[in-house]
């Protein structure tokens, strides 16, 4: 025994008395709050249990016993329609909401040219791809009013926020021959579908031309 080292003899800590019944009520907390953190749960200690006590401690027991805030899931990004309303659109059937965008690219001498795709959401089934140098507003509505003669007229429109798609003139055929608009949130190009679906076509084609 005289042979073993000092720093293999250690003294077990022994917390406060009251340590347990603070634990005890952290959890019960901590089940009933699980978006709190210890400081939110340290407050509430404080104000409804009459704890008297710091958040350092708080924060001590928190970790030691594992508590972790879970992750916050992404929303749904939203989808603003012409009246300021605010939903949640999906589609649910074919012809219920179509989406549509550019994607530009280059050909081999460096020159810029624009591709308008419109996809049906329901299906994912590209609709049209119109290919030009220059695409306006007035190349929207002629693509679009081909569609709708076609296959009727769709329940929504969605589109990014781009100037093409915010023009006066395209907001106002679309109400007109029935439609509604629906835009995604900025910055949140997941939802643009027909950039995604239109996206996965293009390398198709450019694909097929290589080979």
């Amino acid at each position: 025994m005289l042979g073993q080292h000092r720093s293999t003899q250690r003294r077990r800590p022994k917390g406060p008395d009251d340590e347990k019944a603070l634990i005890d009520d952290m959890t019960v907390l901590v089940r009933r709050y699980g978006r709190y953190g210890y400081r939110k749960i340290a407050e509430l200690l404080r104000s409804t249990a009459g704890w008297v006590i710091n958040d350092k401690r708080v924060e001590r027991l928190w970790r030691r016993e594992g508590f972790k805030v879970p992750a916050k899931q992404p929303k749904k990004g939203r989808l603003w329609l012409a009246d300021g309303s605010c939903i949640r659109l999906r589609a649910e059937y074919p012809n219920h909401v179509w989406s549509y965008d550019f994607v530009e690219d280059r050909t081999h001498e460096g020159k810029k040219y624009r591709m308008l795709n419109i996809i049906d959401e329901f299906t994912h089934e590209c609709l049209a791809i119109r290919v030009d140098r220059r695409l306006k507003s007035i190349d929207v509505i002629d693509v679009l009013s081909d569609l709708f003669i076609l296959r009727g007229v769709p329940g929504h429109i969605r589109s990014d926020n781009g100037p093409e798609f915010v023009a006066k003139a395209v907001q106002k055929w679309i109400t007109a021959v029935g439609a509604k608009t629906a835009y995604i949130t900025p910055g949140s190009p997941w939802e643009n579908h027909a950039s995604r679906n239109s996206f996965g076509i293009y390398r198709e084609l450019q694909c097929s031309a290589q080979g």
